[in-house]
């Protein structure tokens, strides 16, 4: 097994010549690509007819799926309706990724809300065992939820963060975002060693299997002094900012693991997702 990759959504390019995610496993397939995230950021719109028609396509086409649930999900607000809106918010995600046939459900954690970041924290671990359970109560126990780092610094998931939600059930697998993690560390989550040291520890937390196996969305992101993610960038934004995907294709590479890497580049994700599988493959037969 290896890394896979694939876009966020449709590219730009795809949105030119088609008009719906339909043909878009096909088109990602064509391209070189292994893998597809469906978005439902802005809430779960798919029909049953459609889900399973983009499920039919991407098996015919080689191409696994996976699904982002709506952004506004906030495991980490105590209010009992907010929690139910949560939870209705996941599991409808989940129906639509089960119907595709999408393995992979990624979840944000949530905002602060003027709390202590422990505070915080425990709210979402408490919240988070509720979704789960009922998850499992309305059969989608098989589906992987991968809790994600987030990019601002008043957001709930910092690497630590997300890995410790992750205990919580052998079956959730962390979202490493590694934009994320560079933009709200203003920066400092770059180059080999950090690369190497945030891998080491999601084994150090999580064991080498899963480790092995995590999700990931990668792209350049600005960032802005207090607050962190400003906003995605593409590959060909000579602006200096990142991260750089080289160091962390070649530590993976040279780990044998076999990460899904989804990128979200602002409008060149398709074309982007192509250029870090080729790096990665270039590190792969060679692996340092």
């Amino acid at each position: 097994m290896s890394a896979k990759f694939g876009p966020a959504g449709n590219s730009d390019s795809f949105s030119q010549v088609h008009k719906s995610s339909l043909a878009a496993p096909r088109w990602i397939a064509d391209l070189g690509l292994d893998c597809y995230e469906y978005q439902c950021g802005k809430g779960v719109h798919v029909g049953e007819e459609t889900a399973r028609k983009v499920g039919e396509n991407a098996k015919a086409a080689g191409i696994t799926l996976s699904l982002h649930a709506p952004y506004f999900i906030n495991l980490a607000n105590p209010d009992p309706e907010a929690l139910k809106k949560t939870t209705g918010y996941i599991t409808g995600a989940c129906l639509v990724a089960s119907q595709m046939g999408a393995g992979r459900v990624v979840i944000h954690s949530g905002a602060l809300m003027k709390r202590t970041r422990r505070e915080a924290q425990d709210i979402a671990k408490k919240s988070l065992r509720e979704v789960i359970a009922a998850c499992d109560d309305q059969g989608f126990g098989h589906m992987t939820l991968c809790p994600e780092t987030m990019g601002k610094i008043n957001q709930l998931g910092d690497l630590d963060e997300v890995l410790e939600l992750c205990t919580l059930d052998g079956r959730l697998v962390p979202c490493i975002d590694f934009g994320h993690l560079y933009a709200r560390s203003l920066g400092a989550a770059d180059g080999p060693e950090a690369m190497a040291r945030m891998l080491d520890r999601v084994e150090e937390v999580l064991g080498g299997e899963r480790a092995s196996a995590f999700h990931s969305h990668f792209s350049h992101i600005q960032f802005t002094p207090n607050g962190g993610e400003k906003c995605h960038r593409t590959f060909d934004n000579d602006d200096g900012y990142g991260p750089d995907w080289a160091p962390l294709a070649a530590e993976v590479a040279r780990r044998g693991w076999n990460p899904t890497f989804i990128c979200e580049s602002a409008g060149t994700q398709a074309e982007d997702a192509l250029t870090m599988k080729r790096v990665y493959q270039e590190y792969a037969a060679n692996p340092r």
